[in-house]
């Protein structure tokens, strides 16, 4: 089926929305690429209960098959780091491991990158391979260098780029490392969420080249940051807006398994928390909870009762804050070497009272020894964490 009207009509709704910029140099590969290519063998769909149904692009109706390619939405193309539509033949349940991210995001990060003609690329995290054949067709496949770290996924990307006519470079590895082989680069994208970017990407990229990359470490309350490469090896910018993308492999959090009152059962301190821990549910102020405690997960237990326990835990550093609610608002009972809760709420108190900026407002400076993130001179909203 021929997807040119599909494909334009992506472009008009990306123009009309702000995503790309008028006379965009990069709507002429919208306009190209295929998005259907790099959906095989197919896609999972979500279902209420937490399943997935799977729909390959063999047994969909070109046309419904079509549809389902050009909506602007995340389309899971993988669970549970093997699982692809091909081999499901109903609903499954599963974890998304790898995905199609939906146009807006796609396209939107392509013009932050701020490339011009002749630039060289590196991204990492390949997926599907569709953001790699933009690049492709705006920059040439020979400036593009692209890194997955799913043999599997890189496979099948590679497969769907050389159907589409561009032999990239696509390379299978540890994207936390970069590709030094095809160093220095102009620009890095980064289309997997990382805690902190790696310092390799800082160096395999020219001074006054820019790093674009999603960092956190939760599922939520990541945000997008734009830093540029100093000729001293540092790099420096700030966070442009939220973003949520999959986290690296080797990155992505591990649910904490068992007998969570019991991982909280020796409290040191117990008093009313000053700030709601429910205020973490915002994006805001759970970025700004990971810069005051990087290594914390936030965990919500329902009991059988209904009654809702939240708890932070620091399981690197043996620490934890565990929060109850009664009709006098809430408590906070906390244990370990680090009160993680007495950290968030000194931060999330001095945010509310600058007036709660905006997550533009943050700045982010990149050194080999840390990463510093502030807002405004204010001493409680800086945040330096060391890597040594």
């Amino acid at each position: 089926m021929d997807t040119v009207p599909e494909r334009r009509a992506l472009a008009d709704r990306l123009t009309a929305s702000g995503v790309l910029r008028p006379d965009s140099p990069w709507r002429p590969a919208v306009e190209a690429v295929q998005r259907e290519l790099f959906l095989n063998p197919g896609v999972f769909l979500p279902l209420d209960g937490g399943l997935w149904q799977p729909v390959t692009a063999l047994g969909t109706p070109p046309r419904e098959w079509a549809r389902i390619a050009y909506r602007d939405e995340s389309l899971a193309t993988q669970l549970d780091g093997h699982l692809t539509a091909d081999q499901a033949t109903g609903p499954v349940a599963g974890v998304p491991t790898s995905s199609s991210t939906t146009p807006t995001t796609v396209v939107g990060m392509l013009e932050q990158l701020d490339v011009g003609e002749g630039d060289s690329v590196l991204e990492v995290g390949t997926g599907t391979g569709y953001s790699g054949a933009l690049m492709c067709h705006r920059l040439g496949e020979d400036n593009v260098t692209t890194v997955e770290v799913d043999p599997r996924v890189a496979a099948r990307a590679d497969a769907a780029l050389e159907e589409s006519g561009y032999s990239t470079w696509t390379v299978t590895g540890d994207g936390l490392l970069g590709h030094p082989a095809r160093a220095p680069y102009d620009r890095v994208i980064a289309t997997c969420a990382v805690r902190r970017i790696p310092h390799t990407w800082v160096r395999q990229t020219e001074p006054g080249g820019i790093i674009l990359a999603t960092v956190g470490s939760w599922p939520y309350g990541t945000a997008l940051a734009k830093v540029t490469v100093n000729d001293d090896g540092t790099a420096e910018g700030r966070i442009i807006g939220r973003s949520s993308f999959m986290h690296a492999r080797d990155q992505a959090l591990i649910p904490l398994a068992g007998d969570l009152s019991a991982r909280a059962a020796y409290a040191d301190t117990e008093r009313p928390a000053r700030i709601a821990p429910v205020l973490l549910d915002e994006w805001m102020p759970a970025f700004l909870a990971q810069l005051a405690v990087p290594g914390a997960q936030l965990v919500r237990a329902t009991a059988a009762d209904g009654t809702l326990s939240l708890y932070l835990f620091d399981s690197e550093r043996e620490s934890f804050a565990a929060f109850t609610q009664d009709t006098a608002g809430w408590t906070v009972r906390q244990g370990g070497p680090i009160a993680v809760w007495d950290a968030v709420e000194e931060t999330l108190a001095a945010w509310q009272d600058a007036g709660g900026p905006d997550i533009a407002r943050i700045r982010l400076r990149i050194t080999q020894q840390a990463h510093v993130y502030r807002i405004g001179d204010h001493p409680s909203l800086r945040w330096e964490h060391r890597l040594t």
